[in-house]
């Protein structure tokens, strides 16, 4: 076994479904989940039932986050066409704001770019905006954002087209920044025939290899890997009307660390990205006392059964992988070792609401 230690991992992107859908997740399964895969810290998308959109419904989720929440985490505030006036005053306890662009699972798509200028001028320059955009709306809010002169995250980049455009705004010094996903990373459109094409729906969609090869060659542009974990049910998926979304949370890392042994990234690649500039981009607190220990020589085979998340399924079933989490110190306690998550519901902190010490 050959253990390295590494820092607690960041994902800036998850879907944990509570309220009002804790059929396929909730805060108790999806940071037994982020444990499990080595995170230490989750910020949550705010596209739940109902969204979180207000006061109220921010308080609402953190109430039953501080209750169930095994890891660290952050709540975004979703923006809609009639809270403009009303986020401003959510920043401090917000993990930041969420502007859905383009069509995705929830209500909260914003057509009218009047609403995005709204809300650029009132969220608060020292939080963060972060887009899901694509296409031709992802080059609409790069120019917003050098319009505004202010930083914006762009969400699950998934085309060659996206980064090469986000790799020439950079080098013209626009201030923004970008995340890619596994599921772009290491699968594409030719992988729907064996997961199924009903399974296979995500947003954005798998693309082609050549996108996928444009990811791996412009690696330097990408700032964050982040899961977009997006848990949905198999009986949801094999439905006549699939919600789009997978689960990564748990098969993230070994996916990474596979890639490294392929010499596709370095083990400070990843650390870079599951880390340091979630860190710095987000502004996030150190997480004292916290590491994960890894075995990066560990071959072993994605399988759902032996998964925390509530969907009980991954796309990369039956996938050999190496590199394991073998441990998680969270706050100088142990959370999760040999495959046992042993932070209990409620040891996780609000880490915008009470900081860690």
């Amino acid at each position: 076994m050959s253990t390295v230690k590494l820092p607690g991992l960041i994902d800036v992107h998850v879907h944990l479904r509570e309220p009002g859908a804790t059929h396929k997740e909730d805060w108790d399964s999806g940071t037994a989940a982020a444990l499990a895969g080595g995170f230490t810290l989750v910020l949550a998308m705010p596209n739940t039932q109902p969204p979180i959109t207000s006061k109220a419904a921010l308080e609402e989720v953190l109430q039953l986050a501080s209750q169930k929440a095994r890891c660290d985490y952050a709540q975004y505030v979703g923006a809609g066409a009639e809270n403009v006036g009303d986020l401003a005053a959510l920043a401090p306890r917000a993990a930041g704001l969420k502007m859905y662009l383009d069509q995705t699972y929830g209500p909260l798509r914003l057509d009218d770019m009047r609403h995005w200028m709204s809300h650029f001028e009132k969220w608060p320059q020292n939080r963060p905006i972060v887009a899901h955009a694509e296409g031709r709306t992802l080059a609409a809010i790069i120019l917003m954002a050098e319009l505004f002169k202010r930083h914006v995250h762009l969400a699950h980049v998934s085309k060659a087209e996206e980064i090469l455009l986000i790799r020439k705004a950079k080098e013209k010094g626009v201030p923004i920044t970008c995340e890619v996903c596994p599921h772009h990373l290491f699968l594409t459109r030719e992988d729907a025939r064996a997961i199924g094409e009903r399974r296979s729906e995500v947003r954005p969609p798998l693309n082609s290899l050549e996108d996928q090869q444009c990811l791996w060659e412009n690696l330097d542009v990408i700032d964050c890997f982040a899961t977009d974990h997006a848990p949905h049910t198999l009986s949801e998926k094999d439905s006549a009307t699939p919600p789009p979304g997978f689960p990564g949370l748990e098969t993230i890392l070994p996916l990474l660390l596979t890639a490294v042994h392929q010499g596709k990234l370095s083990l400070d690649d990843v650390v870079t990205r599951l880390y340091r500039r979630p860190k710095e981009i987000f502004d996030l607190p150190d997480q004292k006392d916290t590491w994960i220990e890894i075995d990066v020589d560990q071959e072993w085979m994605i399988q759902a059964r032996e998964l925390y998340s509530r969907c009980a399924w991954t796309p990369f079933e039956g996938r050999r992988v190496i590199g394991r989490v073998q441990r998680v110190v969270l706050r100088g306690n142990t959370a999760y070792e040999s495959g046992r998550v042993l932070a209990w519901p409620g040891y996780g902190q609000s880490i915008r609401e009470i900081g860690i010490s």
